[in-house]
């Protein structure tokens, strides 16, 4: 089966440790041989910035890991960068797409001129924030809890104009609101249900519910925190218990996922690498139709690609 994963953190490993190799290197959780092994059809690969970075060296540090996506990434044979469905639909069998995304608008700054450069180097989907506030919105984590900046909601203009993703995943609750009335093209890449695991970085229902209404696509995450609250070992069955939640909210067809790998320490048992979405697969049958895990893996993501 085709597997579009909307989230990893690579490049922000790579940052962290220019010695380690994407090909193989058993540090990361996905790397070019796991992605051949898994059968993944596409990869999101987040620019992350580092909270010690400097504000002023971290447009810099967004164009390193740019290069380090072209350089060390799809550098890989086989490995092609994807931007459009047009372009995913060019895949050979045996060739996997690389989709460059963004994590928190940090590097940007108040600035609509880096953003369009990050655009123009082949970023598909923008994060807005990370946790914390920056000077687009407020992160899910900042206490303030404000909304969208007058310069945030330019950024969402732009991305509409531009016909990207934008995504929600890390906002404040009112910064959500903010996005759901002016973006064209809402995703959530790494989010699940507050229902179930009452975490501030998951999506409470009528959130799930306003994405669904947008025609979003929620990319289910494997970060145990987000899967559970309690400190027992989460298993795959938590995982499915969060894609059953948004299917009874009427999420069948705007349900993806977006594993997080390699921005997480701990992992769900037996899903501990790209790898294992072999395993994954093999447990999504046993709880969903075909049909419908063709769409969970692969279909909603790429259907609203917006280009």
């Amino acid at each position: 089966m085709r597997i579009f994963d909307a989230h990893c953190d690579v490049l922000y490993q790579l940052f962290c440790d220019q010695d380690v190799s994407f090909e193989r290197s058993p540090s990361l959780h996905v790397t070019y041989d796991g992605l051949k092994q898994a059968g993944i059809t596409v990869q999101g690969f987040a620019i992350y910035i580092p909270k010690h970075v400097r504000p002023e060296s971290r447009f810099f540090v967004a164009l390193e890991m740019i290069d380090y996506f072209y350089e060390k990434v799809v550098s890989q044979p086989n490995m092609k960068v994807v931007r459009s469905k047009k372009e995913i639909d060019q895949l050979q069998p045996n060739e996997i797409g690389a989709m460059l995304t963004l994590e928190g608008c940090e590097a940007i700054g108040e600035s609509l001129t880096q953003l369009r450069t990050l655009l123009r180097l082949g970023v598909r989907s923008v994060g807005l924030t990370w946790n914390d506030a920056n000077m687009v919105a407020d992160g899910a984590l900042e206490q303030r809890g404000g909304g969208l900046t007058k310069f945030g909601k330019e950024v969402v203009h732009l991305l509409n104009e531009q016909q990207c993703w934008t995504d929600v995943s890390h906002l404040s609750e009112r910064a959500f609101w903010d996005v759901i009335e002016l973006a064209h093209y809402p995703i959530a890449s790494h989010s699940n249900a507050y229902t179930l695991c009452p975490h501030p970085r998951n999506l409470r229902d009528d959130q799930i519910e306003a994405l669904i209404k947008k025609n979003g696509v929620i990319g289910v995450t494997f970060v145990p925190q987000f899967l559970r609250h309690d400190t027992q070992t989460t298993t795959v069955t938590d995982v499915l218990r969060h894609i059953d939640h948004i299917c009874s909210l009427g999420g069948e067809n705007h349900i993806g996922f977006g594993s997080d790998f390699d921005g997480i320490f701990e992992t769900v048992d037996q899903l501990a690498n790209v790898s294992h979405y072999t395993h994954f697969i093999d447990e999504l049958l046993k709880h969903f139709k075909e049909e419908q895990v063709r769409k969970f893996l692969f279909c909603n993501f790429y259907e609203r690609i917006p280009q």
